[in-house]
């Protein structure tokens, strides 16, 4: 079989995730691969996965036996976190060929020279303490926004989570050369650039440089409308990012800010690097300098230790602050972490108990940050997706608005009063007429 073809991604996870395929993408696109979609009955998958939920395994089997049912003759390779965590299990899945751990993930074109149909799964994987090298990437083919990837790793180790195993220690690029490819990145037609990696807060340490540098640099681009903080350590969320966010043009007021548990006692047994009061001056400072700002939290429950008087203290914490949501996690146990060789077991029963209150929180917590700006007029970056008659888009704080479709309107920001909020929990505007002046 000749080495090129056919070939499709399909992407689990994350946003740094997102940005890597797509790297990977444009360097097999330029070996000589055709990029079609999943169903296109490709010669070739390339499957990116990820390790954060206990879920893993399932999604990534049933990703495999999709791909099998459109074309049982397709070559697959498995890369990404999972990859890295456990090569000979997947390895082992039934029609996978390859498996590529993080450092051979980036060099998956030589891998593909020989696609022909393996009897039994390879696997390709490097210690991570090998896992050196920072490899820029940015997400290409959304219209509306661009993932670009300024940091991965993580030198913290929380005792709950296996990313440290599985993407190696934390490493950037420099100043210089992370502008180099955000003026890449916004030379696409993405009107807003999500700055993404896994502790992007770390960025720069290893060159003597830091976030703040590096926002103050990415808010000169001339060619890009918006700039997005993915998702940012509380500890590392200094009062002077926040103050430079909140006097940016280009950087929109929305934060996402790990949080994990409302107890000191639980974030001390976690091996979080901050407490409490921290994290609330930092919510606190937020809210003062930008009353709009959007913000998001983590949250884990049912962590080892966590009693009925700790998880109050966390749901009580979050009710008391001004937050716009919650991502809620329950606690899963994960090999080769220090949590799991814990004996104070919280039961699955009570995990759920307790998820379920929090997503009740959090969905109060957002129809409330939405309904303070009810009749209010916001900047609305609109995305290309036809839902129902409406198309649909953020504003610079993430609140989703839709108003009636138009072709017109894809990718463009526009200037949308917020009418009335609907059931789902977005807003239903209306703009000034004529639409474009």
């Amino acid at each position: 079989m000749n080495q090129y073809g056919k070939i499709a991604y399909h992407t689990l996870g994350c946003k740094l995730n997102f940005s890597e395929t797509s790297t990977i993408a444009k360097e097999l696109t330029d070996a000589g691969y055709a990029r079609v979609n999943f169903d296109d009955t490709p010669d070739v998958y390339v499957i990116n996965t990820c390790s954060v939920t206990d879920h893993a395994d399932k999604k990534c089997r049933n990703i495999v036996r999709r791909a099998l049912a459109i074309n049982p003759k397709a070559f697959i390779a498995i890369i990404g976190c999972y990859a890295q965590l456990k090569p000979k299990e997947i390895s082992e899945i039934p029609g996978v060929d390859i498996v590529l751990g993080a450092n051979e993930k980036f060099n998956v074109k030589e891998y593909l020279k020989n696609i022909e149909k393996r009897q039994h799964g390879e696997f390709h994987v490097e210690a991570i303490k090998k896992t050196k090298d920072f490899v820029a990437s940015f997400s290409e083919g959304d219209r509306t926004r661009c993932f670009l990837k300024i940091q991965d790793g993580c030198n913290y180790f929380c005792s709950f989570c296996t990313i440290p195993l599985a993407r190696g220690k934390s490493r950037s690029s420099s100043v210089a050369k992370t502008m180099v490819e955000a003026k890449k990145a916004a030379q696409t037609d993405a009107k807003e650039i999500v700055l993404t990696g896994v502790n992007i807060g770390d960025f720069g340490t290893a060159n003597d440089e830091n976030f703040l540098e590096l926002i103050n640099e990415l808010d000169t681009l001339k060619s890009i409308e918006r700039l997005r903080i993915s998702s940012i350590e509380p500890n590392l969320l200094t009062d002077e990012i926040i103050k430079f966010c909140a006097s940016s043009e280009k950087f929109v007021p929305h934060f996402h800010i790990p949080l994990q548990s409302g107890s000191d006692t639980i974030l001390t047994s976690m091996r979080r690097r901050y407490k409490t009061d921290l994290y609330s001056n930092r919510i606190q400072l937020i809210k003062q300098l930008m009353p709009e700002c959007s913000i998001g939290v983590d949250v884990i429950v049912g962590f080892p230790g966590e009693t009925d008087k700790e998880f109050e203290k966390t749901f009580d914490f979050l009710h008391s602050l001004p937050i716009s949501y919650l991502h809620v996690f329950s606690y899963s146990e994960r090999p080769n972490t220090t949590a799991v060789r814990k004996t104070d077991v919280v039961p699955k029963a009570i995990r759920l108990k307790r998820s379920k209150r929090l997503r009740i929180l959090s969905s109060k917590k957002q129809r409330a940050f939405y309904q303070s700006f009810d009749s209010q007029e916001f900047k609305v970056l609109f995305e290309s997706d036809n839902h129902d008659g409406f198309i649909r888009g953020f504003t610079e704080n993430y609140l989703k608005v839709q108003i009636p479709y138009s072709e017109k309107l894809v990718n463009q920001i526009i200037a949308v009063k917020l009418m009335d909020l609907n059931a789902d929990c977005i807003y239903n505007g209306k703009i000034k007429e004529p639409i474009f002046v």
